[in-house]
């Protein structure tokens, strides 16, 4: 498949060839594939030049050709480069440009596969991961974090020496809380940090390994004020804005309709919007099954028909893909599903377009909760939308519910009741 020369087209066919130039050819092939456009192929073969001449200058063997010999491209040749024109010095591009190149060397077999850590805390940070996934069901993004906070944990204390976890002292367990500590803006955010190590220390224990007394309780949860401040949510003149702002033309703006309402009709999270697939919607029944939610149930919602009436019209202009994800990208790589990322970038380029000065996506979550509050929904219900597997989570909106907390206020001491 043939590209658009670019201004900085390279002769890939130069009689001077290296280790890097015979797979030149199958690295077009790969980024057509995957839907990248001509002018952002052509840069990228321009990059991947650059470097194949860098190996040849550094005689390198083509098993030498790994992420370490890149980083010292990057680091090192970069920054000071003097090779003659043609040659790009954009960082970013030539990390992504090389990172597609490893992959297509590896799926040709041409260079090893990428080395796996095998430290002892890699092995025991693999163990943990896998326990909190099958024994405790936790979704991936909080054992990402729980694996983070453990891992600086137990590098700082053992290295990459063996782990003994009967070797750890409360007090280090304070310093390295101390430590953490400096890494958050808000205090309340350490709550993650204390049940992540509680939750790991827990779980050696259940092993029958012998830890240091009160090691599980040698730091306390900081003071969190859940319930001192109002959630922030949209008013019902900002909802109307939001929606009038909608219904723009184009694949692009088809895609953020349907997105904007499953976070405003559903209150669904960006995670879960981007996980959607074209099998969890059942039309006939007017349902909508979550999987792999963030408590870690499969549920069942109807699907309102502005939500599906917007999902309806974007998926008439889809491209064409064979993901099944409901949410597809739009620019390469093609035939993948969103990311919550772009979800939440979809959401704040709504609120621009109907000139609203709010960022975060999950305040349409919240505007939700208060619609129903509004509407007459009982807290309980309102838990029961919003997949809380604790009614706890759910008093906040409390404060909300304007209808019930006037048939509860008391008299102003001093006025006319």
């Amino acid at each position: 498949m043939g590209i658009t020369q670019h201004p900085l087209h390279i002769d890939t066919d130069s009689p001077v060839k290296g280790l890097i130039e015979p797979y030149f050819d199958a690295f077009k092939q790969y980024l057509a594939q995957h839907g990248y456009a001509a002018h952002t192929s052509a840069s990228y073969v321009v990059d991947i030049a650059h470097f194949a001449r860098w190996v040849r200058t550094k005689r390198l063997r083509l098993n030498s050709v790994n992420e370490a010999s890149v980083a010292e491209f990057l680091d090192e040749h970069l920054p000071n480069c003097q090779c003659a024109a043609p040659v790009r010095h954009d960082r970013s591009d030539h990390r992504a440009a090389l990172g597609h190149l490893l992959v297509v060397l590896r799926s040709l077999d041409a260079i090893a596969p990428a080395a796996l850590s095998a430290t002892p805390v890699d092995e025991e940070l693999h163990r943990y991961d896998e326990y909190m996934e099958h024994a405790r069901g936790l979704v991936p993004k909080t054992r990402s974090m729980a694996l983070s906070i453990i891992g600086r944990l137990l590098t700082e204390r053992f290295g990459s020496g063996a782990i003994n976890i009967g070797a750890i002292t409360p007090e280090q367990v304070r310093r390295f809380f101390a430590q953490e500590a400096l890494r958050y803006s808000n205090p309340s955010s350490l709550g993650s940090v204390v049940a992540s190590l509680r939750g790991y220390f827990r779980y050696h224990v259940s092993l029958g390994d012998h830890l240091h007394g009160g090691l599980t309780s040698a730091i306390a949860y900081p003071a969190n004020w859940k319930q001192s401040t109002l959630p922030k949510t949209l008013t019902t003149e900002e909802v109307a804005q939001l929606v009038n702002a909608l219904g723009q033309p184009g694949p692009s703006m088809r895609r953020a309709d349907a997105i904007v309402r499953c976070a405003l009709d559903l209150g669904l999270r960006s995670g879960e919007i981007a996980r959607l697939s074209l099998d969890d919607i059942d039309w006939r029944a007017s349902t909508l099954t979550l999987r792999h939610t963030k408590g870690g149930r499969e549920d069942l919602l109807p699907l309102p028909a502005t939500t599906g009436a917007a999902i309806a019209a974007y998926l008439k202009q889809r491209p064409r893909t064979t993901n099944r994800a409901i949410f597809v990208r739009l620019m390469a790589p093609l035939d993948q599903p969103v990311g919550p990322d772009l979800v939440r970038k979809t959401i704040r380029q709504a609120y621009a377009r109907a000139a609203l000065p709010y960022t975060r996506s999950h305040l349409l979550r919240h505007t939700m909760a208060n619609r129903l509050l509004a509407g007459g929904s009982s807290l309980k219900e309102v838990a029961d939308v919003l997949r809380h597997r604790s009614l706890n989570t759910t008093m906040i909106y409390a404060k909300l519910d304007s209808r019930n907390l006037a048939a509860v206020a008391l008299p102003w001491p001093g006025s006319a009741a």
